[in-house]
């Protein structure tokens, strides 16, 4: 189970994460969090992960999610404390997000192989 706790300091909004999240508290915490975003309209959003012992792929969907709502509502996402598994997650996801076409090949004892493909455009010419 986990849960979100708020303090405010000016601008900015801290949301204090705990307990394990996965896919059933990754929607009792989006629900939390975007509430927030939208009660209170902050500049600055922190999520702090200093208290989350686990969390799974519903983590990463639940920052992403808040990014895109941070975003429309002109507020600023951060994050703080992030676990090593977290932050290398996060950003193959972030990765992905820009990405055309994302290939990834796993095989036992042989490795993995990630292939990130982006297409751009031609600069028009002045």
């Amino acid at each position: 189970m986990a849960a979100v706790r708020f303090s405010a300091a000016g601008e900015v909004l801290y949301a204090y994460l705990s307990g394990e999240v996965d896919h059933d508290a990754a929607q009792s915490l989006r629900i939390q969090l975007d509430d927030a975003l939208v009660s209170r309209t902050p500049q600055t959003l922190v999520l702090d992960f200093s208290g989350v012992g686990f969390m799974d792929s519903s983590g990463i969907g639940l920052i992403l999610g808040r990014q895109r709502s941070a975003r429309t509502l002109g507020t600023t996402l951060q994050i703080q404390h992030a676990p090593a598994q977290l932050r290398s997650g996060l950003g193959f996801a972030v990765m992905q997000s820009f990405m055309d076409r994302v290939k990834v090949t796993s095989r036992p004892g042989k490795g993995t192989k990630v292939v990130l493909i982006k297409r751009l455009s031609a600069r028009a010419s002045t």
